[in-house]
């Protein structure tokens, strides 16, 4: 709806206006892929769009506005993660099921937001609070239901009491997170992806479970 959308001054940008905007953000995110962030000049997205730096301060104050806007969007689809592990059940065959399919859509999103990623954790790790919260809404999505996972668990009896659901649930989600950023690592230490999946799905539902799985 064109009414969601305004530029920075606060006009309603209109069907043309959001479709410029909306390109502006594709080459920047294009850009983030190939180049450092700090390197990105708006003259240069200005030049990729077809357009001009005054069109583009029409719509974002600066490059990390735009950056923002774009991470934004992103940590919304991260929000999605969660129906990776929400209700799912950890016991058997279906909760190694669980782990596999959580590591492999953890890794997938990584992948296919690389570039944002790369630039949120760079925000994150300098402090910048705008960053830390969408980063934290991103691994909040699974982290919330990991740690509800084993507090049922634990409930049941399935889990010593002595594990902190919490603990437990964060550890993982930041071995996830460090994993998925370091994937292309992995092939210098002569991992195969192939072989990178299950051996995390392993160790997710050891953490969780306190249990080999049945495969």
């Amino acid at each position: 709806m064109t009414g969601q959308v305004r530029t920075v001054d606060g006009r309603v940008a209109g069907r043309r206006g959001q479709a410029t905007r909306q390109k502006l953000l594709d080459c920047l995110g294009e850009m983030l892929s190939s180049s450092p962030y700090r390197d990105v000049k708006v003259i240069d997205v200005a030049r990729k769009a077809g357009t001009s730096p005054a069109t583009f301060y029409q719509y974002f104050p600066d490059v990390e506005g735009a950056v923002l806007e774009i991470a934004e969007q992103m940590a919304t689809e991260g929000a999605g993660l969660t129906e990776l592990v929400a209700d799912r059940s950890w016991v058997g065959k279906a909760g190694w099921a669980t782990a596999q399919e959580l590591v492999d859509g953890f890794l997938e999103f990584w992948r296919r937001n690389d570039a944002i990623l790369r630039v949120v954790d760079l925000g994150a790790a300098e402090g910048d609070k705008r960053f830390y919260k969408l980063r934290m809404k991103i691994l909040n999505s699974v982290n919330n239901s990991l740690a509800n996972a084993v507090k049922e668990l634990q409930d049941k009896g399935k889990v010593d009491k002595d594990v902190s659901p919490g603990a437990v649930a964060g550890s993982l989600v930041a071995m996830l997170a460090a994993v998925a950023s370091h994937q292309k690592g992995f092939q210098s230490w002569g991992v195969k992806q192939a072989e990178l999946k299950p051996n995390l799905a392993l160790l997710v539902y050891l953490g969780v479970t306190g249990k080999k799985p049945t495969k």
